[in-house]
């Protein structure tokens, strides 16, 4: 009898004594990202509402630490980190994705969203939850598309204002096929270059200049190094919100519920942000010296860019393709 009691006693002197010590323990989540922190910067936009929602819907369980500026890597390196386990979570974007799941190239397609609310109403469709379901399988869990806005054409060399300003331009372009073939589909040189070699290449007149959101031009201060901005708008730049999915397995049921309702909030935020800020920012780039000019003739773009389209629906996606024209006629 006595032994029994001395049992009970010890086991609830254990309890006691785990019970605050697993109480404080804290899970990290490291988060990165391969542009800057700035106050306008779509990506650190992105991340600092995420961890403020995540570190409060867990009540503190949860940190997220961010690590801005290829602190943890480049995207590539992101994204193949976050499949093995080695990275925890961070916001990639689309053109990236697609190289370990190539349907995402549908998001790449040129001129293909005529304004932000139709590239939201595709993603936040069918369509985004196939996107979804396909990177799952890759390992990576996706708590949102998040906006990066639409690119445009920055260079040395002169204005774009239709498809034969292109010629000859050298174009530094993320390592994807598809933006190695709108390039090429409109006369420039495309030149394939990791994000983290670009302000040299373009510092050092390596290439002309890069196409990218304004949001990225202000906050990574190419506006010191480029003359031309033209508002091309050739494609929407998804950043997607990603998690490990073995870092997400290592949550409680709990916390994974918190992270997934952060990572949507968060993307309905990042998203009306990002685009007040687009607007304002372009502004501010003519008022720091760059020449911006409108493109007043998308339809002559688009038919230069017609074989990029139809090479896509040929590799096997061509479904996904066609999901997409159907919700944004």
């Amino acid at each position: 009898m006595k032994r029994r009691h001395l049992l009970a006693s010890v086991c609830a002197a254990i309890a006691l004594a785990s019970g605050p010590a697993l109480a404080q323990d804290k899970v990290t989540l490291k988060f990165g990202w391969t542009s800057s922190n700035g106050e306008k910067d779509p990506y650190g936009v992105g991340a600092r509402i995420f961890k403020a929602k995540v570190e409060e819907y867990t009540k503190g369980s949860i940190e997220v630490q961010l690590y801005p500026n290829r602190a943890i890597g480049d995207e590539r390196q992101m994204i193949e980190g976050m499949r093995f386990g080695t990275v925890d979570a961070g916001i990639i974007t689309n053109a990236v994705i697609a190289q370990i799941e190539p349907a995402f190239q549908v998001n790449d397609m040129p001129f293909l969203y005529a304004d932000e609310a139709k590239a939201h109403k595709v993603l936040d469709g069918k369509v985004g939850a196939e996107l979804a379901n396909r990177l799952a399988k890759k390992g990576v869990i996706s708590l949102g598309w998040m906006e990066g806005g639409f690119r445009n054409m920055i260079n040395n060399s002169k204005p774009v204002a239709a498809p034969d300003d292109v010629k000859g331009v050298k174009y530094r372009v993320m390592q994807n096929p598809v933006y190695i073939d709108m390039f090429s589909s409109l006369g420039g040189a495309a030149v394939p270059m990791a994000w983290g070699e670009t302000f040299t290449a373009v510092q050092q007149g390596a290439v002309d200049g890069l196409e990218i959101p304004v949001a990225i031009v202000e906050a990574n201060k190419y506006y010191e190094i480029t003359k031309y901005l033209s508002m091309t708008n050739h494609t929407y730049s998804m950043i997607g919100l990603l998690i490990s999915k073995r870092s997400m397995d290592k949550l409680s049921a709990q916390q994974r519920e918190a992270v997934i309702r952060a990572g949507k909030e968060a993307t309905v935020e990042q998203r009306a942000i990002a685009g007040k800020n687009a607007k304002e920012v372009v502004t501010a780039l003519a008022a720091r010296g760059m020449k911006v000019n409108q493109v007043s003739d998308p339809a002559a773009f688009r038919s230069a860019v017609a074989p990029v389209h139809e090479k896509f629906r040929k590799s096997g996606s061509g479904d996904l393709l066609d999901q997409v024209l159907a919700e944004v006629k």
